[in-house]
């Protein structure tokens, strides 16, 4: 999951991607599993001639140290517009052939690209709360992808066409019907385009070479739904090859996010996006009549701002496309992260404020009032709703349960005052609003949210 492509910033397109993919790893562990979270970077492929031309013409060592994705996106725009130059063309080309025949310096150049990116996109993954186990990406699969296509040949499923592409056929009745291309006519491996599907050698190696490592029971995909039958092609030429595991991959897809702008317009890249929702979360923090002292305000308001963007892109259905909107996500009323966080907030204090102590011989029988009792009935639903998240993926289910938990907390806090009662009472009561703030943060945190406890 997340996937970005290096040598260039990480684009707002990929924030589906990488919170998905965090969710998913998030709520697997936690229902007891082993996870690998790796991150297939896009880090070969003819753009790296353009690329290390542009560095070469207008590349500046220095940038590329303080400030690489910006960088190497300027160098970039500007190598495009030279490259309907037929010159510059070949040029490009000589640069990713180099890069193919493993020439040092050429290497040593895109390596440079490589380190860098990856440097800055750990640090952008901090900020969202994410990591990985592995990076790889396409050039690992380079050579391996050679190996793919000799077994593609050996098991007689590689076809040629007349003008020479690799083809393999996926129709029952072998009439060419449904076909995918894995190979251009000059050999090199491919990837989808709109016109027609195209599976790429290295795709095949990566789930094989995957295989062999870890030996997994499940491999699951993260990507936009327009790569969905991307995915079920290369699911059914493994099945071809031999590989039964092949119906054990999956693939989750997602739709796009529309109408998302900062403040400088349309955006483009994920930091803008970071730095827009905190600096207006700041901006409510500091209008609010309600917030307290806060002892680090940049903190919170980001944790607070990802937890509303989070929500928003979590509340429908995956696969659907839908409308950004700042207002709506920076609600502090509503079905928002920012109630969500606002509650834990509320519940935290609520224990600081009663000694934050470790309750025991709490006597349950107390919680008679019909609030009491809905918190108490809605908390016994969680791992089933962690069951059903688990079965389709879908984090809308802890997102749905989470919030009815923080309206119902919200009423309860109202209607039963810990302090003034009676002192077996004000335990129960105690006992059950730290049971609400447990399990509000532990949902929270499965869907990638950091709880706050001031706000």
């Amino acid at each position: 999951y997340s996937s970005p492509n290096i040598a260039k910033k990480f684009h707002i397109g990929h924030l589906r991607s990488t919170i998905v993919g965090n969710f998913i790893a998030n709520l697997k562990v936690a229902l007891g599993h082993e996870v690998i979270r790796i991150n297939y970077l896009g880090d070969w492929g003819m753009q790296f001639g353009l690329l290390g031309v542009g560095f070469q013409r207008f590349g500046n060592n220095d940038k590329l140290k303080s400030s690489p994705l910006q960088h190497l996106f300027e160098v970039y725009v500007q190598i495009n517009k030279a490259a309907e130059d037929e010159n510059t063309k070949k040029l490009a080309k000589d640069f990713f052939r180099k890069l193919e025949e493993h020439d040092e310096q050429t290497l040593s150049l895109w390596k440079q690209f490589r380190d860098f990116s990856i440097e800055e996109y750990i640090r952008i993954y901090k900020r969202l709360g994410v990591h990985f186990d592995e990076y790889s990406g396409e050039s690992f699969y380079q050579e391996k992808s050679q190996e793919v296509l000799k077994m593609l040949e050996d098991k007689g499923l590689l076809q040629k066409t007349i003008k020479g592409t690799g083809i393999v056929d996926l129709s029952e009745k072998k009439d060419l019907s449904l076909f995918s291309t894995v190979m251009r006519s000059d050999g090199t491996s491919l990837y989808i385009t709109r016109q027609f599907l195209i599976i790429s050698f290295r795709d095949l190696a990566a789930a094989i070479d995957r295989m062999n490592k870890h030996s997994w029971d499940t491999m699951i995909y993260v990507t936009d739904k327009s790569q969905s039958n991307h995915f079920q092609h290369l699911f059914q030429i493994l099945k071809l090859m031999g590989y039964d595991w092949a119906e054990r991959c999956q693939h989750v897809s997602f739709g796009l996010v529309q109408g998302m702008k900062t403040r400088r317009g349309e955006v483009i890249f994920l930091e803008d996006v970071l730095n827009e929702v905190r600096s207006r979360m700041l901006q409510n923090m500091a209008s609010s009549k309600t917030t307290k002292e806060i002892e680090d305000p940049m903190e919170t308001a980001e944790k607070v701002g990802l937890a509303a963007l989070i929500i928003q892109d979590f509340r429908g259905l995956l696969s659907s496309d839908y409308q950004f909107s700042w207002d709506r996500a920076l609600q502090s009323r509503g079905d928002t992260g920012v109630f969500l966080q606002y509650t834990h907030a509320r519940l935290h204090s609520l224990e600081q404020m009663h000694g934050n102590e470790q309750l025991t011989d709490v006597n349950v029988a107390c919680l008679q009032e019909p609030d009491a009792i809905s918190v108490l009935q809605h908390l016994l639903r969680y791992d089933e709703v962690l069951y059903r998240s688990s079965q389709d993926l879908q984090p809308k289910h802890i997102v749905s349960y989470l919030l009815t938990l923080s309206h119902l907390a919200a009423v309860a806090h109202k209607t039963l005052p810990v302090k003034g009662s009676a002192p077996e009472l004000a335990q129960a009561r105690l006992c059950l609003f730290q049971a609400a703030r447990s399990v509000l943060a532990n949902g929270m945190k499965l869907l990638g949210i950091t709880p706050v406890t001031q706000m």
